[in-house]
């Protein structure tokens, strides 16, 4: 398995939950609950963009200054911490709904730039070898989390 169909995968499962984020946060009736989902959330996308980080964007790095897109996707994770950031400190049941939903929306967009721009690009620069070397890597790290 290539490291663009893994992390894909994982995008997949994603945006699964973020769906069901946007259909029950309206609904819940504490701000325990809704700091909760974003604790979880918060954990996920840190080991997922971990992972990415490390494996895969790496090697990319100097592609996203001739794009033009560096500046976006630090912007982008600054928006997604800034937003958890602002959850776990409210007191307010309505802003934590809020900023929650907020943050699944800045989650999809940077999701939707990697699926259109990064993992196309990624399937054109590296080579086909190293992109399966990459799947490997992070399948045995998947298969270590999944045994501690």
């Amino acid at each position: 398995m290539k490291i663009t169909e893994a992390l894909f995968a994982e995008h997949l499962v994603f945006h699964h939950m973020f769906d069901q984020i946007e259909a029950t946060v309206p609904e819940m009736k504490t701000l325990g609950e809704v700091k909760a989902v974003a604790a979880m959330m918060e954990a996920l996308l840190r080991a997922h963009a971990e992972t990415e980080d490390e494996l895969f964007l790496g090697p990319l790095e100097h592609c996203f200054e001739q794009i033009g897109q560096r500046e976006a996707f630090i912007q982008e994770h600054q928006e997604m911490d800034g937003a958890f950031e602002r959850v776990r400190t409210t007191t307010n049941l309505e802003t934590a709904r809020e900023t929650l939903l907020a943050a699944v929306s800045y989650s999809r967009r940077h999701f939707d730039k990697e699926e259109r721009i990064i993992f196309p690009m990624a399937e054109r620069i590296l080579k086909p070898r190293t992109l399966a070397e990459l799947g490997q890597v992070w399948m045995d790290e998947r298969a270590r989390v999944a045994v501690t």
